[in-house]
């Protein structure tokens, strides 16, 4: 008798300590994927930007430049990119330093994690190079 009313108890406490637990286990990974999404975002970032650096390097328009960074960023959203070239395009001559600078605005999707990180969250990216 005395075994069935203690395997009752310990089924309750297992559902009680689970309903403990799984906020806080959900909230860990949902970090996990909000920091996966944040890095891949920063990593696409910084590859466009060495793209767009290099491109100015060779002696590319504006334009052409503008047109490599939207074409190579995959699936980021191209309305929250802030491009920034330097110098203008006119002003680059043989041997001078050009400097792409992106900003990236990227939306927190998971509700509790977007109080501890700022949303939206800016990443950058700077490339210099020396044009030829």
């Amino acid at each position: 008798m005395k075994i069935g009313r203690l395997l009752k108890n310990r089924k309750g406490q297992s559902m009680v300590e689970m309903a403990i637990i799984l906020p806080v286990l959900l909230l860990v990974l949902m970090g996990i994927f909000e920091f996966g999404r944040i890095f891949n975002s920063y990593l696409i970032l910084t590859n466009v930007s060495r793209e767009a650096a290099r491109s100015a390097a060779l002696g590319s328009s504006d334009i052409e430049i503008t047109q490599t960074i939207n074409g190579s960023i995959f699936y980021l959203d191209t309305s929250n990119l802030t491009i920034s070239i330097s110098p203008s395009e006119g002003s680059r001559g043989s041997g001078t330093n050009v400097t792409i600078n992106l900003k990236y605005e990227i939306d927190i999707v998971t509700p509790i994690i977007d109080s501890i990180i700022p949303d939206p969250l800016i990443i950058e990216s700077q490339t210099v190079m020396r044009t030829e």
